[in-house]
């Protein structure tokens, strides 16, 4: 009796990380926006009890009722503007699911009040501003992370075990990425995602930033973060009636002292494409997807190989988040850091310039 008392009482004063463990470990979120497609992770992992959403920073009437009624959010939960919202809230981490345009304005209102921040990729519209984020994060002492789909999968992390500790293909001499779909109006993205996917303002371009940033983040993972020589780039409009304000294709080249690498990103792919390619001196491998890779050595047929399970924590977007936020995982160059993040959105700018200018574009004199 006495024990159930006890037991009782610490319930009510609360000693949650003795009692319930896994509570301790639950991440507090806010979210910046609602418009881009993939906050539907978000509210998913919501829904499961991953993650603990207490603010959601979105303007839009429209959008929080779809959403609302969707995932039975509370008004409670939602305010105009990220800044009103952390003045009411104190997440772990903001996870932003709105325009490329406002990542910026976001870490400048998270990293004062010490708040990391998860953006969706790219990490900025361009060098510049993604320059501005870094020094925020610095200043503060804050986490900026960017995601992508490709960190996740177990394919390519096999395959950059596979060629930096066993080199069972030789040295890389070429990479080549397929990033794409059939368009984003095809494939039937929201009418917000796609309002501001499709304007240069918001994006910063079409599918050279939308699938662009995807091959140029492996190939600098790939690369251990080393800036190119030069960057050259042709930007294709195949469907103008469709999308007139941007560029539906791009092929981008990528210039190192010994490896060269090749871009194609589209929005004009027959089928969905996420694919890495990767030539050494002796041997070829090909992430075909994320769950599955080739490899071909000299004449031989080409083999099936089965991706091994990831390395904790990179099972998803949201461990990541946890094992980082909690210290109990300290990264440095991954796909998410912002040190391969300021690489990659100098590789994009040197791209655009490229397309723009009909020229290769040097980074390195």
């Amino acid at each position: 009796m006495k024990a159930k008392i006890l037991y009782t009482i610490l319930l009510l004063i609360g000693l949650p990380a003795i009692i319930f463990p896994a509570a301790a470990q639950q991440l507090n979120v806010c979210l910046a926006g609602m418009s881009h497609d993939h906050v539907g992770v978000a509210l998913n992992a919501y829904k499961k009890g991953d993650i603990d959403i207490i603010g959601i920073a979105e303007p839009s009437r429209e959008i929080r009722q779809r959403f609302q009624q969707q995932y039975g959010l509370p008004d409670s939960l939602f305010f105009d503007d990220v800044a009103t919202m952390l003045r009411h809230r104190k997440p772990d981490v903001v996870m932003a699911y709105d325009p490329t345009s406002q990542h910026l304005p976001v870490v400048e209102a998270c990293a004062p009040m010490g708040v990391s921040v998860m953006v969706e990729k790219p990490l900025a519209l361009n060098a510049r501003e993604a320059e501005k984020i870094a020094a925020l994060a610095e200043k503060y002492h804050t986490h900026v992370f960017t995601n992508y789909w490709t960190t996740w999968y177990p394919s390519d992390r096999q395959i950059y075990k596979m060629v930096k500790e066993d080199s069972v293909i030789g040295g890389m001499r070429k990479l080549v990425f397929h990033d794409g779909h059939e368009g984003p109006k095809e494939i039937g993205t929201s009418k917000d995602f796609l309002q501001w996917l499709t304007d240069p303002a918001q994006n910063g371009g079409g599918a050279i930033m939308d699938f662009g940033c995807y091959g140029v983040n492996q190939l600098t993972w790939m690369m251990d973060n080393q800036l190119p020589l030069a960057v050259t780039a042709i930007t294709r409009h195949i469907k103008p009636e469709v999308y007139p304000k941007v560029d539906d294709d791009a092929t981008i080249v990528v210039e190192y002292p010994s490896v060269t690498a090749v871009i194609q990103a589209s929005w004009d792919w027959p089928f969905t494409l996420l694919d890495m390619e990767v030539y050494g001196q002796k041997g070829y491998l090909q992430a075909v997807d994320g769950d599955h890779i080739r490899q071909k050595n000299g004449n031989d047929p080409y083999a099936a190989v089965q991706p091994s399970a990831v390395d904790h924590p990179y099972e998803d977007n949201i461990t990541y988040l946890k094992a980082v936020l909690k210290n109990d995982f300290h990264p440095t160059d991954d796909q998410a850091s912002l040190k391969n993040n300021l690489t990659v959105m100098k590789i994009l700018d040197a791209a655009r310039r490229s397309a723009k200018e009909g020229r290769r574009i040097a980074l390195q004199r």
